[in-house]
């Protein structure tokens, strides 16, 4: 079947849904995230009145719902481990004990951004002659800056990796003030920013432009959790500032609690995802 008219909806060069008209009268609506997360296409058959959803081929659904597996677990874990983190430098002893578990989080949230990005890699496409979504070959990394759901999670693992050079940083001991700052305070700056315009995108995907409140999309709220916890990483991440002249960070206790309440918005938020599957 041919395609006969197609209309693409997004923001800037990004395009987040497609309609086209096939040849036998149906019409057929692809979403970014939803072809991501559940393998989902929306079709109206001619003269029908309610929409119905086509699923991909089931090499897709397998491969994509493990993949949604391993990313929700790998945050879920990660967001507690810096949640316990957090709760271990307010209320215990501190010291090298929270770095270590710090970095053990981190790794988790290098999985679950490597493994996020592997999904919009692996996502299937849009075939617009039927209708329906055609499975990919199995790739472990592709360059794609033009979807806007490689770029956001492509971002989201980049920040990953930075959090991971603040996080092998703090194990160093005996470091200065100014070695702290360019070394820990630094990346942990830029991982926080990386995670921002990351949440920023995937808002923007969801909502189809403008980003939004859309409480019936549940996809929305997954996103929307992650990414107050990216906002309250940024405000950990400020008040975690160390004075170069007296060798003291800005509030330790906004750094603790904003990194424990972040990191707990990351669990739930790996929690939710799990449910956003095919």
């Amino acid at each position: 079947m041919s395609r006969i008219e197609r209309v693409a909806e997004g923001a800037g060069p990004f395009t987040t849904r497609l309609t086209w008209h096939l040849s036998n009268g149906d019409t057929a609506v692809w979403e970014s995230r939803p072809a991501r997360k559940r393998c989902l296409l929306t079709v109206r058959a001619a003269g029908a009145s309610e929409p119905r959803s086509r699923k991909a081929d089931r090499v897709s659904v397998h491969r994509l719902r493990r993949l949604n597996a391993i990313a929700a677990g790998a945050f879920a874990v990660g967001g507690g481990l810096f949640a316990y983190g957090a709760a271990v430098a307010q209320f215990g002893t501190g010291g090298a004990t929270v770095a270590w578990i710090y970095f053990v989080g981190g790794l988790f949230f290098n999985v679950g951004g490597y493994v996020s990005l592997l999904q919009a890699v692996n996502a299937p496409h849009q075939d617009d002659g039927i209708g329906a979504l055609a499975a990919r070959r199995w790739r472990w990394w592709s360059y794609e800056p033009g979807r806007i759901d490689w770029l956001s999670t492509f971002l989201l693992f980049a920040g990953t990796l930075v959090f991971g050079i603040n996080l092998l940083s703090s194990l160093l001991q005996g470091l200065s003030a100014q070695q702290v700052d360019k070394l820990v305070w630094a990346p942990d700056m830029i991982g926080c920013t990386l995670f921002l315009l990351s949440g920023h995108l995937a808002l923007v995907e969801v909502c189809h432009g403008r980003p939004g409140i859309r409480p019936r999309d549940f996809g929305w709220w997954v996103v929307s959790v992650n990414q107050l916890g990216s906002v309250l990483f940024l405000a950990a991440a400020l008040a975690d500032f160390t004075r170069p002249a007296t060798g003291s960070v800005v509030n330790v206790g906004i750094a603790n609690w904003g990194t424990l309440t972040g990191a707990l918005c990351f669990s739930a938020g790996g929690m939710l995802q799990y449910f956003e599957r095919p």
